[in-house]
């Protein structure tokens, strides 16, 4: 039941509007009585930004909708208009956050270095948010750095149906490496179909020194499945190894195009076939990159019926399955 005075508005930041119009709009569809809400973001001559809420939010469940990726400005959006709808009456903050950028700093991996993401996560709960809802975070302990409730959602809700849909032949799936053997196992169980795990080492960050990979790779249709591609440098790597081990075609899955540097480049020149990604992250919009190879799985439905179901209360446990 919903509370007394209590209504859903929902928000979004500059870097993620196109996501939220299309979460807006599966909220219509499923009969929900909601438009997008306006915000002003007001610019200063310095490059300091201040966000506002053009309608009254007071008592409000305020649903913000911002991936975090590059640049930082659009984590300080978010903060400012958290803090915003805190300091307007909202009745709760819900931060929607389909890419949570900074993931991969979740510990320390060597001496003198920060943990990014258990900052990102003081500043939010700083700020005043009141939930968390968020999308293939790059390491699942990331949701014990808040002590508010977390939702986190898997992209494997819709790539499972999607490679269902597909009907790849001789189907086997890969992980990029081993630390994403577990997401890979998920996949294979839910489709009933062979793995394959690419173990690498690396030099530095983004650089890949060596790769070999294990299990039946010969006659495979292979889909590696990964968080994340931000240079392509492992996904490249790892496309190359399983075609020269006797792979019929490499495919690829990863939730957030993060496409850093010569990400697009590197996709291009590769072997592989396709890359399916969600929507949490905007592609480039530069017309003069190639995004041929490129397919769009759009998670704004997935989010929508979280939303609904967390403002109306009821149990989400089935939006986890996979």
């Amino acid at each position: 039941m919903v509370a007394e005075n209590s209504k859903m508005e929902i928000f979004a930041c500059r870097a993620s509007r196109d996501f939220a119009e299309k979460v807006v709009s599966h909220l219509k569809d499923s009969g929900e009585d909601i438009e997008l809400g306006k915000m002003e973001v007001t610019m200063f001559s310095d490059g300091e930004f201040q966000p506002s809420y053009s309608d009254s939010v007071r008592g409000a469940k305020v649903f913000i909708i911002q991936s975090t990726f590059p640049s930082a400005d659009n984590l300080m959006e978010l903060l400012l208009s958290i803090d915003a709808a805190k300091r307007a009456s909202a009745d709760k903050v819900i931060a929607v956050i389909p890419y949570f950028g900074w993931a991969r700093q979740d510990r320390k991996d060597r001496p003198r270095v920060s943990i990014g993401a258990k900052l990102v996560a003081n500043l939010l709960q700083a700020a005043g948010v009141d939930r968390v809802m968020t999308c293939d975070l790059h390491a699942d302990q990331i949701q014990g750095f808040f002590d508010i409730p977390v939702d986190h959602v898997y992209s494997s809700k819709v790539f499972i149906p999607y490679l269902k849909d597909l009907k790849i032949p001789n189907l086997a799936i890969a992980a990029p490496d081993m630390g994403g053997a577990k997401r890979a196992n998920t996949y294979a169980k839910a489709l009933a179909r062979p793995v394959i795990i690419c173990h690498k080492s690396r030099e530095r960050a983004n650089v890949v020194a060596s790769m070999t990979a294990i299990g039946d790779v010969e006659g495979k249709n292979v889909v590696i499945v990964d968080d994340m591609i931000d240079t392509a440098g492992t996904l490249c790597k790892a496309a190359s190894l399983l075609m020269e081990r006797g792979a019929l075609s490499v495919r690829a899955c990863a939730t957030h195009a993060v496409l850093s540097g010569k990400a697009y480049d590197n996709i291009n020149a590769s072997p592989l076939s396709a890359v399916y990604v969600t929507d949490t992250i905007p592609l480039t919009q530069d017309p003069s990159v190639d995004k041929s190879k490129i397919k769009v799985v759009s998670m704004s439905e997935v989010f929508a019926r979280i939303i609904n179901k967390v403002y109306n209360y009821e149990p989400i446990s089935s939006e986890f399955i996979y």
